[in-house]
């Protein structure tokens, strides 16, 4: 598999439903991810500015790849309300060949 073609996994919280659902929708028809999990919201807790705060967030895992990230991150950013928003990509180790083939048209990296 070309190195662009790497698979990444996003992990994004977006603050509400609606959010999530433009960000997934747009990564989506952009071909910047091949699929986007909505996950059922879950209580955060973080530090903020010195403050510890909790939110209830809507967790996106996004299936993207390697070459397809600096435009997704930059999406994701424009579309997102947080100042500094959860963006985490991890790449897997492995993962069954015919999907990660598959996710590497879907984003027009192969």
């Amino acid at each position: 598999m070309p190195s662009a073609a790497l698979p990444l996994i996003v992990l994004c919280n977006a603050p509400d439903q609606a959010c999530a659902e433009q960000i997934a929708q747009i990564c989506v028809e952009r071909r910047l991810a091949a699929c986007v999990n909505i996950l059922a919201p879950c209580q955060s807790v973080y530090r903020w500015q010195g403050k510890v705060e909790r939110a209830t967030e809507i967790p996106l895992l996004i299936k993207t790849t390697e070459a397809a990230y600096p435009a997704l991150e930059a999406l994701v950013r424009s579309l997102h309300p947080y100042e500094v928003p959860e963006i985490i990509a991890l790449c897997p180790a492995t993962g069954l060949p015919a999907y990660l083939n598959w996710l590497a048209t879907e984003t027009d990296s192969l």
